[in-house]
């Protein structure tokens, strides 16, 4: 079964994502933030490779592994009310920690990542689980993650990136967007869809969106809740 995915982002008005470039400046804004996240209720948060990046403490893992480990799931912990999962296809994040804000971290992966780096890994207590040999075949990933760990709710966070190949492959069941009263105004910054070269001319499967609610929140944050139906 695959779980409800709600895409869930903030942006300026003109649609850009980059929390440092936006002006006006709101030191209020982090509490938002948290309370909204916590209102949607995930049992896990979803990221691409670029922003868990953001998270790791270490540069590289050793280049060798003392043994072969098998291409199946490995978790340090199944326990958790909720998971930091992060789509690192080819194993370039050294984590050097176990959990993000005390959520335990899962890397998804393929079958081609080294054996070295599922060695560190394990000795940083981070789980992980393969969707795909090459590839990462998101709708497999998430069917893992609710088969191995309950996980029914996922809130995706992107990057911009990583939200269009959701969209693209029609997993987004909702887009909780919350529009903050801040512009960017510059060329290059990161949009809340986006794709690589070789995906820009794929349209999404959107056959419907319904807007189901609509609130403005304090500073004048306007919360929009969309249920998207796939082709």
């Amino acid at each position: 079964m695959k779980p409800l995915v709600i895409c869930h982002m903030v942006a300026s008005i003109d649609g850009r994502t980059l929390i440092s470039r936006w002006r006006p400046e709101d030191a209020h804004r982090r509490g938002l933030l948290g309370r909204l996240h916590d209102e949607l209720g995930a049992d896990a948060w979803l990221v691409g490779r670029v922003t868990g990046q953001e998270y790791a403490k270490l540069e590289a893992y050793p280049d060798d592994a003392d043994q072969t480990y098998p291409r199946e799931p490995w978790f340090a912990r199944r326990d958790a009310s909720a998971y930091g999962v992060v789509l690192d296809a080819h194993g370039r994040i050294a984590w050097g920690r176990a959990d993000i804000e005390d959520d335990p971290i899962v890397a998804v992966l393929t079958e081609q990542v080294s054996d070295a780096h599922l060695d560190g890994l394990r000795r940083d207590g981070v789980s992980y689980i393969f969707a795909g040999v090459q590839q990462l075949d998101l709708g497999l990933g998430l069917e893992i993650l609710n088969q191995e760990l309950g996980i029914n709710r996922v809130e995706l966070n992107g990057g911009g990136v990583t939200n269009g190949a959701f969209l693209r492959a029609g997993l987004i069941d909702e887009i909780s967007l919350a529009v903050f009263p801040v512009i960017d105004g510059a060329k290059g910054a990161p949009c809340i869809f986006d794709s690589s070269d070789d995906e820009a001319g794929t349209a999404a499967p959107v056959r419907a969106m319904t807007l189901e609610s609509s609130e403005v929140l304090e500073g004048g944050v306007v919360w929009l809740r969309y249920r998207l139906q796939n082709a």
